[in-house]
């Protein structure tokens, strides 16, 4: 694992904004998703994908917390939300997502160490470990293995 540059605490702020942008876009995409999945095939996972929101929004929550504890300010704005017609490709598109998230998480709780901000590390590891059961919940629907995470 390489050594993370330690950044400060403004860096961090635009840094997490990120994140909740994409917290956001997810909340949104899952939302969409859960209720225009078609097919039988695809009702279980439709469930699933409704309790991944509810699950983001909290995500959301701690971040613009910890935004708010370096005294910043929450961002309003999402990142883009692909949508499609067909289901393989908004799963695919979430687990996109997801596997981005991961290795921005990672990243952040590097800085989050490097800048002795420990308690931001354990808020992310906690949000680390729900992801990955996003990804593997998504991989197990579309099939396919658990993507690797770089």
């Amino acid at each position: 694992m390489k050594e993370e540059p330690k950044i400060d605490r403004k860096r961090m702020i635009e840094l997490l904004n990120e994140d909740l942008a994409r917290e956001y876009q997810a909340v949104i995409a899952y939302v969409i998703y859960s209720q225009t999945l078609k097919g039988a095939e695809y009702n279980h996972i439709a469930q699933e994908l409704e309790k991944h929101a509810a699950e983001e929004l909290q995500h959301a929550l701690k971040i613009a917390k910890q935004i708010d504890y370096f005294n910043g300010e929450p961002t309003n704005k999402p990142k883009e939300v692909k949508v499609s017609d067909k289901p393989r490709d908004m799963l695919k598109f979430d687990l996109e997502n997801e596997r981005q998230t991961i290795v921005n998480y990672r990243q952040r709780i590097r800085q989050a160490d490097a800048m002795g901000e420990f308690a931001l590390g354990e808020v992310l590891r906690e949000i680390i470990a729900q992801e990955q059961e996003h990804l593997q919940d998504l991989a197990d629907a579309l099939g396919i293995d658990t993507p690797k995470i770089d």
